[in-house]
C-alpha cells in the first residue's frame, strides 16, 4: 500500500525543525525572560562561542531573534526574541513540564 505524499507543509514538523536544532531550545528558553548579551547566553547554556554565534545567526535569519549591536568601547551585542520567536516560548515551557517526567523517571501526570 502506498502512502500518499502530503504536499502541504506540516506545522509540527516546521516547529520541530527549528527547536530540534542543537542548543536552540536553550537559547529560546533564556531569551524568553528578556534581552541577553552574548556572554550571558554562552555562560548560561555552556556552548562554544562559535556554535552559539552560528545558532543566533540562524535564528536571526529565521526572524526569531533580533540582534542589536551597541557601538561602544568595548562593543557589545544584545539579543531578544522577536514576536515570532515568542510564539515558541509556550512550546519550550511545555517541553520543560513534560521533560521533568523523563528526568526523574516518575510520571507526574
Amino acid at each position: 500500500m502506498e502512502i500518499p505524499i502530503n504536499a502541504e507543509p506540516c506545522p509540527v514538523e516546521a516547529v520541530a525543525g527549528i527547536i530540534g536544532r542543537k542548543w536552540v531550545s536553550l537559547i529560546i528558553r533564556d531569551l524568553a525572560s528578556g534581552q541577553k548579551r552574548f556572554g550571558e547566553l554562552q555562560h548560561s547554556i555552556g556552548v562554544s562561542a562559535r556554535i552559539l554565534s552560528l545558532r543566533l545567526h540562524e535564528l536571526e535569519e529565521d526572524g526569531l531573534v533580533h540582534r542589536k549591536v551597541f557601538p561602544e568601547i568595548p562593543p557589545h551585542t544584545e539579543y531578544t526574541l522577536t514576536p515570532r520567536g515568542y510564539l515558541l516560548v509556550p512550546v519550550i515551557d511545555a517541553m520543560r513540564a513534560v521533560g521533568g517526567n523523563f528526568i526523574t523517571g516518575v510520571e507526574k501526570i
